[in-house]
């Protein structure tokens, strides 16, 4: 398996609030995170760099080769909840940072199953046998509006409530993460991307990148194509090669 990644400020933002990493086993299984901070421009880049390197770091402490899908769940959650409990108390002792928080969406791809935790609308995507699919629900406002039926998936990309969040990591002592596990085989791409990715590039155009190029040059023409519409948040962008 292999990894890339690239993050960009994009073509407003003064400063990139998103924040990445990910790295590979000694087994060969790999894992990534993604988040996108909020809370002013020094809150938002310390809630996304804190959160990432505690949950990589809890992550790399704890993983064993020959984990179950069961400990594999855990794993990600009591490294996504220490990283809450993190940011949360950096938050509540300097007052410069109060209601700072970030998105979190993190990934486990052991063996030939990715194993996805995530809270906000950063997302996870599958790409598989000629189909982009998304893994993840955003906790967002409009998601809600969506899942009640008062808008379709098309007025829900341009509302003008699409940025506000339901879920964050770091803003409230106890953190409800949602879980999902994913089947890949060879040549699938798991996707993970902060919304100044998906919110500037619709999924046809984003399969398009992937099936036209591969590794770095794919992540790096998705950013392009998220700048190249717009590019108004930051843009964050990891696949992962199964």
């Amino acid at each position: 398996m292999e990894i890339f990644s690239k993050t960009d400020t994009g073509m407003v933002r003064s400063s990139n609030q998103d924040a990445a990493l990910h790295g590979t086993f000694a087994d060969g299984n790999v894992w990534a995170i993604v988040c996108d901070g909020m809370g002013g421009a020094n809150g938002g880049n310390v809630a996304s760099s804190t959160a990432v390197q505690e949950i990589a770091e809890r992550i790399a402490a704890n993983y064993e080769s020959g984990m179950t899908g069961n400990e594999l769940r855990e794993l990600l959650g009591r490294a996504i909840n220490a990283a809450n409990i993190k940011v949360y108390i950096q938050a509540q002792e300097d007052l410069s940072l109060r209601g700072m928080g970030t998105t979190v969406v993190a990934v486990i791809v052991c063996g030939r199953t990715a194993y996805i935790a995530h809270a906000g609308d950063s997302r996870a995507y599958l790409y598989a046998r000629g189909d982009l699919r998304q893994l993840t629900t955003d906790h967002s406002v409009v998601q809600v509006m969506v899942d009640r039926g008062e808008l379709t998936e098309a007025e829900a990309r341009v509302h003008p409530r699409k940025n506000l969040i339901t879920r964050a990591l770091g803003v409230k002592p106890r953190l409800d993460i949602d879980y999902c596990e994913c089947p890949v085989t060879d040549g699938d791409i798991i996707l993970l991307c902060s919304d100044g990715l998906s919110n500037y590039a619709d999924e046809r155009e984003m399969y398009k990148i992937l099936y036209s190029y591969s590794g770095q040059e794919a992540v790096d023409k998705l950013v392009d194509k998220a700048n190249a519409n717009g590019g108004g948040d930051n843009v964050t962008a990891v696949a992962v090669y199964c």
